[in-house]
């Protein structure tokens, strides 16, 4: 009957012991990914609803004014919400801590807050959500360098699971596979970058951006393959990939204005083709920021051997929600494209010189990564990396 009654009450709010840890951070990744609906449909069809808030005045029915407020004000609540569970569980590493709890359950008191924090923000003073919009943009840094951290640390973990000696056999073909796909795709994208956004000599920045991916690419490709690094073509492959994706994306950010471009630019109407790219795009925030926050392994400092393993947590819940605290402050700058008194047209994201920018010094930043650790061990050798 116990047993029965827990199965029951769980239905309601997820507080049991079993697997409701894993079904927590999906039901998380869900309030996340509402709000970014809420944001992106308050942004484009919801703006006449604001214009009588008192709290939103200063717009004076500017609609751009009005979309760019909506959206910071659901990332205000979005931030509060993930940040006051991040401190209400931070150091939690235990399963018989009380706070494993609070977080895998209580679901109608968390959505009942995550209703209050979505509703509040659009009563407060512009100034305050201008501050907040300020420092949404250090937030929406940290959260794309703990991005790349994760992504470099799983390109390190797929190449060693496998070369490793249990693996190296049965991988090695996929392995060569995936390295010699990755190259050629690379090697796909640069050329259809210098085809397609760098018709004449004019488009100096354009043929900067990709010339300088191609000699990253070079670069990381070159060290890799030192007899003193011997990182493989796997990792360099991968980044490589990642490298031309980034300077595709920033290219493809600059403002519809930009003539360089000779792919067809949306001027405001949407045909199927901007939508499926939209919601591509929108459906990749809300995984990245998913896919990052349970990655709490590779921004570990304690020692593996502290809890033992029936007692630890599959992931860490304080990483997690400060992961999407940061999430929320990204989704921000994304749908504003990083100017606080502008949006984009409808069925766009992540368009203008900022976002571009933005984009291209995270590239910079993810190869100057990915080399430092390749060359790192060798030029540090008193320093242990394994950790």
């Amino acid at each position: 009957m116990a047993s029965e009654g827990c199965t029951a009450s769980s239905c309601i709010c997820l507080s049991c012991e079993g697997p409701n840890r894993m079904i927590a951070r999906y039901l998380y990744g869900i309030l996340f990914l509402l709000t970014n609906i809420l944001a992106w449909t308050t942004r484009d069809y919801s703006q006449r609803a604001l214009t009588g808030l008192n709290q939103l005045s200063r717009c004076e029915d500017d609609p751009n004014c009005l979309g760019s407020e909506a959206v910071l004000r659901l990332s205000f609540g979005c931030f509060f919400f993930f940040f006051l569970m991040y401190l209400t569980t931070v150091g939690t590493s235990r399963k018989d801590d009380p706070r494993d709890k609070w977080h895998s359950g209580w679901w109608p008191i968390k959505t009942g807050l995550w209703i209050i924090f979505t509703i509040v923000p659009f009563f407060l003073p512009s100034v305050v959500i201008q501050l907040y919009g300020e420092i949404a943009r250090f937030g929406a840094g940290i959260f794309l360098l703990i991005q790349l951290l994760s992504i470099v640390n799983f390109i390190y973990i797929w190449n060693e699971g496998w070369i490793s000696p249990d693996n190296e056999r049965q991988c090695r073909v996929p392995l060569v596979l995936v390295s010699v796909t990755c190259y050629i795709l690379t090697f796909i994208g640069l050329v259809l970058m210098y085809v397609w956004f760098t018709p004449h000599v004019t488009c100096r920045l354009n043929i900067f951006f990709v010339t300088w991916t191609m000699i990253l690419v070079i670069l990381m490709t070159v060290i890799s393959l030192h007899s003193k690094v011997n990182a493989g073509l796997l990792t360099s492959g991968v980044m490589s990939l990642y490298l031309v994706f980034l300077c595709w994306s920033a290219i493809m950010s600059e403002p519809l204005t930009e003539t360089c471009n000779t792919r067809e630019r949306q001027t405001g109407k949407a045909d199927w083709l901007t939508v499926i790219s939209f919601l591509i795009a929108f459906l990749a925030i809300a995984f990245a920021t998913y896919t990052t926050g349970i990655d709490s392994e590779s921004f570990s400092f304690k020692k593996r051997d502290e809890v033992q393993e029936d007692e630890k947590l599959p992931y860490s819940y304080g990483f997690f929600h400060f992961v999407f605290a940061m999430g929320a402050m990204y989704f921000a700058m994304l749908f504003v494209g990083w100017n606080l008194h502008q949006t984009m047209h409808k069925w766009s994201i992540d368009v203008g010189w900022t976002s571009t920018w933005v984009k291209i010094v995270n590239q910079w930043l993810a190869a100057a990564l990915y080399i430092w650790t390749m060359v790192g061990p060798f030029l540090l050798r008193d320093r242990d990396f394994s950790t």
